[in-house]
C-alpha cells in the first residue's frame, strides 16, 4: 500500500499509493478504464533506458601495451571501463559477429551492484569513479534492499545493456546469463521483450555447491543460467550436442563381432499413440519365439522393415537370442553427441568452491576473487554454442571465460574472446589488495596472464606450440577513456559573445595534444567499424609514418604534416580507404582539394583503380 521514495533531501520516506489503495476498495473503473490494456513489462524508468540507447557515445578505448600479452598479434580484447559504453562502442565493429555471450551479471541481492545514481551521465560518472575526472560529487552507490526501486534500479541497468548485446549477437548466436532467484523472473520477461520469447531455449540449473549451507533458512544448492538464441529459424538446433563423454562411450560395445564396429542397443519400441496400424503386429525373432507388445506400446518400425533390419542384424535379441529385441545404434553411424540437459550436476561442470580453489591455486594460495565460475562450465557452454567465434562477456569479473577459451583452444577449433569489466575497487584489507589488486580489472587481467602461462607450458610439453593452430593466449588492453576529439557543445541561448568566441576557440584545434597517434589510431578504427584486434603495421611511406590496417586496405596518417609526395605512394598503395588529419594541411586548400579530386579517380596505364575513400579528420 506505501512505496518508497526520496524526498529533495535524498532521504527516504513513504508514501501512500493512492491507486493500489482506489483499486483494494474496488474502484477498478476509476483507475484503469482509461488506461490501453496490452501485455508487456513495464517499470519506471523504462523509458529513460530506450532513450540511453539511442544516445552515442562520447568515450573512445584507449591502448594500453603494457598491461596486454601479444598485442600486436593477438585476437581476443579485454576492455576495462563501463560496459554499457563499451558495448556502444563496439556497434559498429561488432555488429552482428558474436558466436556466443556470456555473462554473469549482479545477482541484485541488496548489496553487490555499483551503479550510477544518474545512469543517464554513465560516461562522467565512470570518468569520476575510475580517477579520470574530477568528482562534481556524483557518486556510484550499491542498490539497497531498503530502496523502493530495488529491482527498478536493477532493471534499468540491466535492459539497455542486454539490448545492445543483442546487435552483437550473429544470426545463429545465444546468450547465456547467469542468475539466481531474485530476479530471474524478471529477467526472463526482460529477456522475452529484447529476444522475443520464441527464442527462448531453455533455463538451465546449475547444481553450484554439494553440501548444505545450514546457516540460511533453506540451502540454495543452485543457480540458473537462461539462454536465449539471436534467431532460432536460422538453425533446427541453435545449440549443439556435447561431446561424448567416457560414460556415454563405455555404453558401445560389440559382444556379436559386429563389422560395423561398436554399438549400444536402444529400445525398439515407441509410444503406441506415435504408431500407424502397421506398426503392430507380433514379431517373431530369429529363433522361432514370438515377441508380442506391451500395452501402449508399438515397433518402431513397420513389420517389413523390421525384417529386413533382422536379417541385416541390426536387431538385438541377448546373447542367447531369447532376449526382447532392441535395435542396435552405432558409434560410428554418424556423428554421435549428447543431448543437452537442463541440469548442469556439479561433477560434470564445478562449484563455486572448486572454481575458488582453483583461482587460489592461479594466484599462489591466495583467494583473489571470491565468487568465480568455473572454467569447465563455461567450456560447456562454448560447446553448446558450436565455437569457434567470437564470444563475449560484459560482465567479466574474474576472466573465467578468457580461460574457458585458452582451454578449448588446446584441442578445439579457433574461438577469440572480448571481455569488459568495470575497474570496481577491491574492497579495503581483501586477499586481493594485498597482493596489489587494486580492482577487479586487474584481477582478471593478472588471472588471465598466469592462465595463459600455465596452458602455454602444459602445451608445450605435450605439443609444438607453434605447430598448434589457432592458439593464441595473447590479449589486447584496452581502457575507456573520454574522446581523443573535442565535441562542440551547443551553446546556451544565454550565451554571451566572449564565451561563444572561448568555446570557439578550444576547437579550432579539435585534438587532445595528449593524445598520442596510437589512441588516436584506435579511436578512428572504432568509429570506422574495424576490430581493434586487427592487424596493424607501421609502414613508411615517402618519409612519413602510416598504420597500415588488415594488410593495406586501410592506410592511416596521424603525423600533423602532410604533402603530395606521400599522396601519390598511397594512389599507388590503393588503399580501400585513407584517412589523415585535417590540420596536416595546414589551411592550404589547393594541396586538400588536389588530394580530394585525384582519390576521386585515379588510373595508372590503363588498369583504373578503384575509387579511394579519402577522409579528414
Amino acid at each position: 500500500m506505501f512505496t518508497e521514495t526520496r524526498d529533495n533531501n535524498g532521504e527516504l520516506v513513504e508514501t501512500l499509493d493512492y491507486e493500489r489503495l482506489k483499486a483494494e476498495l474496488g474502484n477498478f473503473s476509476e483507475i484503469y478504464d482509461n488506461r490501453r490494456e496490452r501485455y508487456g513489462m513495464d517499470w519506471p524508468g523504462k523509458r529513460d533506458c530506450l532513450r540511453l540507447i539511442q544516445e552515442p557515445s562520447r568515450a573512445t578505448l584507449k591502448p594500453c601495451r603494457e598491461e596486454s600479452v601479444d598485442f600486436d598479434t593477438t585476437e581476443n580484447l579485454f576492455i576495462e571501463g563501463d560496459n554499457l559504453e563499451a558495448l556502444k562502442l563496439l556497434q559498429k565493429s561488432y555488429y552482428g559477429k558474436v558466436k556466443m555471450i556470456y555473462i554473469d551479471p549482479p545477482y541484485n541481492t541488496g548489496k553487490e551492484f555499483i551503479y550510477p545514481d544518474n545512469f543517464s551521465e554513465s560516461l562522467d560518472t565512470y570518468l569520476q569513479y575510475a580517477g579520470l575526472k574530477d568528482n562534481e560529487g556524483r557518486t556510484f552507490s550499491t542498490n539497497t534492499a531498503n530502496e523502493g526501486r530495488f529491482h527498478t534500479k536493477w532493471l534499468n541497468m540491466m535492459y539497455p545493456r542486454l539490448y545492445l548485446a543483442r546487435n552483437l549477437l550473429r544470426e545463429d548466436g545465444v546468450i547465456f546469463i547467469s542468475i539466481d532467484d531474485n530476479e530471474v523472473e524478471n529477467l526472463r520477461r526482460m529477456c522475452d521483450e529484447i529476444f522475443g520469447e520464441e527464442n527462448f531455449i531453455a533455463q538451465f540449473i546449475w547444481e553450484k555447491r554439494t553440501n548444505r549451507e545450514n546457516r540460511k533458512i533453506v540451502s540454495t544448492r543452485h543457480d540458473y543460467i537462461v539462454c536465449y538464441s539471436r534467431n532460432t529459424w536460422e538453425s533446427d538446433k541453435p545449440i549443439s550436442q556435447l561431446p561424448m563423454n567416457d560414460k556415454a562411450l563405455a555404453s558401445y560395445k560389440n559382444p556379436d563381432n559386429d563389422p560395423r564396429g561398436s554399438w549400444k542397443s536402444d529400445p525398439a519400441t515407441a509410444q503406441a499413440g506415435h504408431g500407424t496400424k502397421s506398426q503392430f503386429y507380433d514379431l517373431g525373432g530369429p529363433n522361432g519365439k514370438v515377441h508380442k507388445l506391451e500395452s501402449g506400446r508399438c515397433w518402431l518400425y513397420t513389420e517389413k522393415v523390421m525384417a529386413q533390419a533382422i536379417e541385416e542384424n541390426r536387431i538385438w535379441f541377448g546373447k542367447n537370442g531369447n532376449g526382447v529385441p532392441r535395435v542396435k545404434t552405432y558409434l560410428e553411424a554418424k556423428e554421435r553427441g549428447l543431448t543437452p540437459e537442463t541440469i548442469f550436476f556439479a561433477e560434470d561442470v564445478g562449484t563455486t568452491e572448486a572454481a575458488k580453489n582453483k583461482i587460489k591455486e592461479l594466484f599462489g594460495g591466495i583467494a583473489a576473487f571470491e565468487t568465480p565460475k568455473p572454467v569447465q562450465l563455461l567450456q560447456t557452454l562454448l560447446k553448446l554454442s558450436s565455437n569457434p567465434g567470437i564470444v563475449l562477456d560484459f560482465f567479466a569479473g574474474s576472466g573465467s571465460l578468457a580461460e574457458a577459451v585458452y582451454e578449448e583452444n588446446i584441442t578445439a577449433s579457433r574461438t577469440r574472446f572480448v571481455l569488459v569489466q568495470l575497474p570496481e575497487p577491491c574492497d579495503e584489507g581483501s586477499e586481493a589488495e594485498k597482493i596489489g589488486m587494486a580492482t577487479i580489472a586487474d584481477i582478471a587481467k593478472e588471472r588471465i596472464r598466469r592462465a595463459g602461462n600455465r596452458i602455454r607450458e602444459k602445451v608445450t610439453e605435450q605439443l609444438d606450440l607453434n605447430g598448434l593452430t589457432g592458439n593464441d593466449l595473447g590479449f589486447k588492453v584496452l581502457k575507456l577513456n573520454q574522446s581523443n576529439f573535442k565535441l562542440w557543445q551547443a551553446p546556451s541561448k544565454d550565451i554571451s559573445d566572449d564565451e561563444l568566441l572561448q568555446q570557439m576557440d578550444l576547437n579550432v584545434d579539435h585534438i587532445d595534444p595528449n593524445a598520442s597517434q596510437e589512441d588516436l589510431l584506435y579511436e578512428l578504427l572504432i568509429k570506422a567499424g574495424v576490430m581493434p584486434t586487427e592487424k596493424v603495421e607501421r609502414i613508411e611511406l615517402s618519409g612519413h609514418t602510416v598504420f597500415s590496417v588488415a594488410e593495406g586496405t586501410l592506410l592511416m596518417h596521424l603525423e600533423d604534416d602532410i604533402d603530395q609526395a606521400l599522396i601519390d605512394v598511397v594512389l599507388v598503395k590503393a588503399p580501400s580507404q585513407f584517412i589523415c588529419l585535417d590540420k596536416a594541411f595546414h589551411g592550404n586548400d589547393q594541396l586538400k582539394t588536389n588530394a580530394v579530386k585525384t582519390f576521386e579517380a585515379f588510373s595508372q596505364g590503363k588498369e583504373k583503380i578503384d575509387q579511394i575513400d579519402f577522409k579528414t579528420v
